[in-house]
């Protein structure tokens, strides 16, 4: 009995540690990097709610807030609102807000937008999953990207309209 014992100990210690080092080596070589605070955004081309394509890079030299959302997430709906307020105000100053949905049927999101009264555009991430290129893991997660591509701030909260306006008013006048 013993020597089963130690036997199966021996099979799960070493999976342990290959699952283990398996972990460590794919973070140390990840081939891409996991965005942060001041790196380049990782750009994306998905299908719009209108069947339109949008790309980040189409925005290049402007502002954009891309926001992962999904109608399921109580912050995520308490959000939408201030995010469509500020996009309003901001708008003509050249703010651009990308809401990124993960995942939902089309007739979820056009129900939300029409529900919510969202004008901007609205994207859908499926086949590309851009929240993992973007590690998102909470939702909802914001992205403040400044004119020249780089994330200025990333948001794993709530958002509010003074958080909102606090963080892009620096965006708006580079």
């Amino acid at each position: 009995m013993r020597g089963r014992n130690k036997w199966i100990q021996g099979i799960i210690l070493t999976a342990v540690l290959l699952i283990g080092g398996y972990t460590i080596g794919s973070s140390l070589f990840a081939k891409e990097d996991i965005p942060r605070e001041g790196s380049t955004a990782p750009d994306f081309s998905l299908t719009g709610l209108d069947g339109s394509k949008v790309s980040l890079s189409d925005y290049r030299g402007k502002p954009v807030i891309v926001n992962f959302w999904g109608s399921w997430c109580e912050p995520c709906i308490r959000e939408m609102p201030a995010i469509q307020r500020q996009y309003e105000k901001w708008k003509d100053k050249g703010l651009v807000v990308l809401g990124l949905n993960l995942d939902e049927s089309r007739v979820t999101v056009q129900s939300f937008v029409q529900q919510t009264g969202v004008t901007f555009p609205v994207l859908f991430d499926k086949e590309l999953r851009m929240r993992d290129r973007y590690a998102v893991r909470y939702y909802p997660t914001t992205f403040f990207i400044d004119p020249q591509g780089k994330i200025v701030k990333i948001a794993v909260l709530e958002m509010d309209d003074a958080y909102i306006e606090q963080t892009i008013q620096p965006l708006l006048k580079q």
